[in-house]
C-alpha cells in the first residue's frame, strides 16, 4: 500500500529570476502528504532560505547562491531545535574563496526500483571560482537522517593537503592537529552546535580482515578544544538533554580512503566538521562530475539506544532487502583450502547433492571455474595481470566443464539451489577494462541466469580505479534490472569497506581457516556482534567451518571448533547471512543433522532479518552470555538469539533494548531453550536459561493482549 509524498519544487532559471511553484504529487495514495504525516518529504527554496525536511528531521540553510550555510537543525520527534549562528558555508575547499553565479536548485521524486525505495532528491549546485560543487540530498519518508552525496568538477585553486596513512607519519598527533584546520583540508559537513556539554562517540572501523580481528574501535570523549578524530561515524550527545546528532561518512574506512587527511572529524567543543573528500584536487575533471563521498546527518533523543535506532533506520533504506534476492545460506568450498584443485563438473554435482542435504540455498563456485588461471591458483602460471589478453578467461573451463555450467545450473534448480560464482575484476590501467568485465558477468547472467557474484581481488589505489569499478557494477546492475547481488570481499586491499558501495549487495567479511588455526567460533561471533551495533548484520556474510578438520592442530585448546556442536557453529552466523565455508562432500555423516536447524531457521530468516538487529549481553569472549535482538520498527513482536558460552551460570538477565513494557510469550524456534511467559517492565530486562555451556536458543517473542 502506497502513500502520498508531498514536495515543493523551486526552479532557478539562467536570467536570475526566481520562480517558485508548489506541487503536491500523488505518488503515495492514502496519506495526505502534508506536514505532520509520516510520509511527508519536502525540499523548497523561498527567497534566500532553503528547507529540506521530512516528518522526522528538518534542516534550514541560508541559500548564499548555492554555497549553503546551515541555520537550523530540528529533531521533530523530540521537539528539539539547534540554531547555528554562523556565516561559514557548510562546505569548503583549500584556496577556494570566490563565489560566482547564483547557483541552482532542483527537486525530483526518485521512483522505487529493485534497489532503493521511493524517495525525494534535491540537487544544489554552486560555483567557487573554477570549482563547481553539486550536492544531492536524499530525503526518505519518516527517516531521522538526510543523506548527501557530493560531486565536483572543474579546477581547484590549490592542492588539497592531506596526511599519509603510514603509522610512522601519525606519531606526532599534536603537530597533526595543528596542521589540519578549516583552511587546509576539504570540509564536506559543518555543524556548529552551541554549548560545551557534548559527549562525542567516534567509531573507527577496520576491514582488511585478513590482518585485523578487532573490527570496531570506539572512542568516547568529552568535546574540548581542537581535536582530530579518526572513524566513519560520530555521535554528538548533549549531556544536558540526552539529545544529539550523528554524522556517518559514507566512504571507505580510514585505512583505505583516498587522499586521507589523517582523520575524519575535526571538533572544537560543539563545532564539528567532517573532513576529507576521498579524492585529491588533481582528480578533478574539467567537464565530468566526480563523486567525492557521501554522508548522512541524523538526529536522535531519549536513551542511548535511540542513536543506534536512528542510524539503522537510515541504513536500512540504502538498499531494499528482498527475500528472493538478498536472503542466502551460501556454500563456498574455498574454506577447506583445496583452492582450485578439485573444481570441476563432477565435484560440483556431488557438492550440490551434499549441500542439498544440509539445506543450503546457494552454491558458489570460487576460483577455478574459469578458463583463465588466477594468481591464487594452486597450479603454476596463474596471474591477475593482463587478464583480457585471453578473451576466454571468464568463460567456463572447457576441460573441467565440457558442457559449460549448464549441468550445474540444471541440477541446482532441481534441488532448489541457486548458483553463484567468483570473479576478480581486471585492475590493469585503473580498471580500464571495466566494460569488458561487466560484459563478462552480463553474459553469464544471460546464458546461465547467474545472479550472485563474489567480487574479489579488488584494490582501489586511485580515484580513476574507484570511478571505473563503480561503472563496472552499475552496468551489471542496469543490465540485470537490479537482480544481481555482489558479495563484496573486504578481506584485503583498498576496498569499499562497510559504508561505500552498500547499494550493490552484501559484504563477504572474512577468511578464516582451521588449517592455520585462525578460526575460533567466538572470534567470528565477536566480530559480528561488534559490527552489528553500527552496521545491519543481515548485510554481512558470516562463515562457519567444518569443525572435524585439523583437530590435531588445535590440540587441547578450550575454544577449539571441535568443542562446539555443528548447530552452534551455524547459529553464530544466523544474525548475518550464513556462509558454509567448506566442502560438503568432506563432512562426516554426523554433520548433516544440522539440516534440522537450518530448516527451522529458513522458516523465519527473512522475518528475522527484516527487523533492526542489535547486539545484547556481553561482548563474546568465549565465556559470556551474549546475543542479538531483532524487532521491526513500530512492532511489539520480535526475535532474540541468545548464546551461553563457557559460562558457569545456567541463567542470565539480559536487557532487550527495543522491547516495550508488557507481558510476552517467548517461543523457541531453535536451540535448547524452553518456552516461557514473562512480564517486562521499564528496565527492559528478561531472564534466560540454558542448561549447558556452549549452547544457544532462538526465540520469537509475542506481546500478550491480555496479560
Amino acid at each position: 500500500m502506497r502513500n502520498y509524498l508531498s514536495i515543493i519544487i523551486v526552479i532557478i532559471i539562467s536570467n536570475n529570476l526566481l520562480f517558485a511553484q508548489t506541487s503536491s504529487i500523488d505518488v503515495f495514495p492514502n496519506v495526505s502528504g502534508q506536514p505532520g504525516f509520516p510520509n511527508y518529504c519536502s525540499a523548497r527554496l523561498t527567497g534566500d532560505t532553503l528547507i529540506v525536511e521530512n516528518s522526522r528531521i528538518k534542516r534550514v540553510y541560508l541559500w548564499n547562491k548555492g554555497d549553503i550555510i546551515s541555520q537550523k537543525l530540528e529533531d521533530k520527534r523530540f521537539d528539539k531545535v539547534w540554531l547555528f549562528n554562523t556565516s561559514k558555508p557548510d562546505m569548503s575547499f583549500p584556496g577556494q574563496k570566490e563565489l560566482s553565479g547564483d547557483g541552482s536548485f532542483s527537486v525530483e521524486i526518485v521512483p522505487e526500483n529493485r534497489i532503493k525505495p521511493e524517495h525525494l532528491e534535491a540537487t544544489v549546485l554552486c560555483t567557487l571560482g573554477k570549482l563547481q560543487v553539486k550536492k544531492v540530498f536524499s530525503i526518505y519518508p519518516n527517516c531521522p537522517a538526510i543523506a548527501c552525496t557530493v560531486y565536483l568538477r572543474g579546477q581547484s585553486e590549490s592542492d588539497w593537503v592531506y596526511q599519509s596513512t603510514n603509522p610512522a607519519d601519525l606519531k606526532n598527533i599534536e603537530q597533526l592537529n595543528e596542521k589540519v584546520n578549516d583552511g587546509s583540508v576539504p570540509i564536506l559537513e559543518r555543524l556548529r552546535l552551541h554549548g560545551k556539554q557534548w559527549m562525542l562517540t567516534v567509531v573507527d572501523f577496520k576491514d582488511v580482515t585478513d590482518r585485523f580481528n578487532t573490527l570496531v574501535i570506539e572512542q568516547e570523549v568529552l568535546a574540548y578544544r581542537k581535536n582530530l578524530f579518526r572513524g566513519n561515524l560520530l555521535f554528538a550527545t548533549d549531556q544536558t538533554s540526552g539529545e544529539g546528532v550523528f554524522v556517518l561518512k559514507e566512504s571507505p574506512t580510514p585505512t583505505a580512503q583516498l587522499a586521507y587527511p589523517g582523520g575524519d572529524f575535526l571538533s572544537d567543543f560543539g563545532h564539528i566538521r567532517m573532513i576529507g573528500a576521498n579524492m585529491q584536487s588533481s582528480d578533478l575533471d574539467p567537464v565530468k562530475w566526480t563523486k567525492a563521498c557521501g554522508f548522512a546527518t541524523g538526529v536522535y533523543g531519549g536513551d542511548s539506544v535511540n542513536k543506534l535506532l536512528a542510524l539503522r533506520e537510515y541504513q536500512q533504506r540504502i538498499r531494499l532487502h528482498r527475500p528472493d534476492r538478498d536472503e542466502m545460506i551460501m556454500m563456498n568450498t574455498w574454506g577447506d583450502r583445496s583452492q582450485d584443485t578439485k573444481v570441476d563438473e563432477a565435484f560440483c554435482l556431488d557438492e550440490l547433492d551434499a549441500g542439498a542435504r544440509l539445506g543450503i540455498t546457494y552454491f558458489q563456485l570460487d576460483d577455478g571455474w574459469q578458463t583463465g588461471r588466477s594468481g591464487n591458483s594452486a597450479f603454476e602460471g596463474g596471474s591477475f595481470k593482463d587478464i583480457w589478453r585471453d578473451s576466454n578467461y571468464w568463460k567456463p573451463d572447457p576441460v573441467k566443464f565440457p558442457d559449460g555450467l549448464t549441468p550445474i545450473i540444471e541440477k541446482g534448480k532441481k534441488l532448489g539451489i541457486k548458483i553463484g560464482i567468483w570473479f576478480n575484476p581486471s585492475s590493469d590501467g585503473s580498471y580500464a577494462n571495466w566494460e569488458k568485465d561487466a560484459n563478462a558477468l552480463i553474459a553469464l547472467y544471460k546464458q546461465y541466469g547467474i545472479l550472485t557474484f563474489k567480487i574479489d581481488g579488488v584494490n582501489i589505489p586511485d580515484k580513476q580505479s574507484e570511478i571505473n569499478f563503480r561503472k563496472f557494477m552499475d552496468k551489471v546492475v542496469d543490465a540485470t534490472q537490479g537482480e544481481v547481488v555482489f558479495n563484496l570481499d573486504v578481506t584485503a586491499g583498498r576496498r569499499g569497506g562497510y559504508f561505500s558501495f552498500n547499494e550493490y549487495g552484501n559484504i563477504f567479511l572474512e577468511n578464516r581457516y582451521t588449517d592455520w588455526q585462525n578460526y575460533y567460533p567466538y572470534w567470528t561471533l565477536r566480530n559480528l556482534w561488534m559490527l552489528s551495533k553500527y552496521i545491519p548484520p543481515q548485510n554481512l556474510q558470516i562463515e562457519f567451518l567444518n569443525k572435524w578438520r585439523n583437530t590435531e592442530k588445535y590440540k587441547d585448546e578450550l575454544f577449539a571448533p571441535e568443542n562446539y556442536s555443528f548447530d552452534y557453529l551455524f547459529a553464530t552466523t544466523m544474525a548475518g547471512q550464513p556462509l558454509a565455508w567448506f566442502e560438503s562432500t568432506g563432512l562426516p555423516e554426523a554433520a548433516f543433522s544440522v539440516a534440522g536447524l537450518i530448516g527451522r531457521y529458513k522458516e523465519v530468516m527473512f522475518d528475522f532479518h527484516s527487523g533492526i538487529i542489535l547486539p545484547i549481553g556481553e561482548e563474546p569472549s568465549g565465556r559470556s552470555w551474549t546475543g542479538f535482538q531483532s524487532q521491526k520498527k513500530e512492532s511489539l513482536n520480535g526475535y532474540v538469539l541468545v548464546f551461553r558460552e563457557q559460562n558457569k551460570s545456567n541463567n542470565v538477565v539480559l536487557k532487550l533494548p527495543m522491547i516495550a513494557a508488557g507481558s510476552y510469550h517467548f517461543e523457541p524456534i531453535a536451540g535448547a531453550g524452553k518456552p516461557f511467559i514473562t512480564k517486562v517492565v521499564q528496565n527492559k530486562e528478561v531472564r534466560f536459561s540454558l542448561d549447558q555451556p556452549n549452547s544457544f536458543v532462538l526465540y520469537k517473542y509475542t506481546k500478550q493482549e491480555h496479560p
